[in-house]
């Protein structure tokens, strides 16, 4: 009989060990596929084409002068983690925007976007906090900004409705460094609004950022600065 209840209790130790393996593997992938879901797709440009525009206005002059950014615009960071062996996508975002642009006929002359770092927000708050804290120093740094330096020249004439795609060169600051990148943008004219997005792939320690190794997570050290900016004129 003790030899049996020996038998039954190492059995019933087994079966916990394998269920604390199982649980240690399946936590992260029910976190990232059931809690978290996809992460949002990399932003692009959607065409809605408004009602009051001319869909043959092709009009560069029209373009020409102050545009600024308006409600519904977002930015933010895409970074890939391994929490436990699993794979996750972690997105970032904030609709705390602003900018203005300046556009002479074909050519966009200035740029400037400001993102308020403080209220960019994740699924989770811990990872928040750090981020905010830790990774960005939002106290010194609370803004992160994208200024053109090069002069953007369209291919063509914009046409109400069609997506262009154009590159950007300009000066990234985050965390109060600051570096020269070149972005792909996608750009939609819409008669007096319109759409840009991008996404700037970033190192961050090139930012004087560490990507977090905390034993159960670890970051990649790459990752990519996203927006989406609906505009219109000033």
């Amino acid at each position: 009989m003790q030899k049996r209840t020996k038998i039954i209790t190492a059995s019933i130790v087994t079966g916990v060990l394998l269920l604390g393996a199982t649980a240690a593997i399946a936590g992260p992938i029910v976190y990232r596929d059931l809690i978290v879901g996809p992460a949002a797709e990399a932003p692009t440009v959607t065409v809605t084409p408004n009602p009051s525009a001319d869909p043959g206005d092709t009009g560069a002059s029209d373009l020409t002068g102050s545009w600024t950014v308006a409600d519904g615009s977002f930015a933010g960071y895409r970074v890939d983690e391994v929490l436990n062996g699993t794979d996750v996508t972690v997105v970032g975002r904030t609709e705390q925007v602003t900018g203005t642009l300046a556009v002479d006929g074909t050519t966009l002359d200035s740029a400037e976007i400001t993102v308020d770092v403080a209220s960019i927000a994740t699924d989770s708050s811990n990872r928040d906090d750090y981020f905010r804290q830790n990774a960005m120093d939002v106290a010194a740094n609370p803004t992160a900004t994208f200024v053109l330096t090069d002069a953007v020249v369209s291919d063509g004439t914009p046409t109400v409705g069609a997506v262009q795609t154009i590159q950007a060169t300009g000066e990234l600051t985050l965390a109060g460094v600051t570096r020269t990148v070149t972005v792909e943008l996608e750009a939609v004219l819409n008669g007096e609004t319109g759409q840009v997005a991008g996404s700037i792939p970033i190192t961050f320690a090139d930012y004087g950022v560490e990507a977090p190794n905390l034993g159960f997570v670890s970051v990649e050290p790459d990752g990519y600065v996203e927006f989406s900016l609906e505009i219109a004129r000033a």
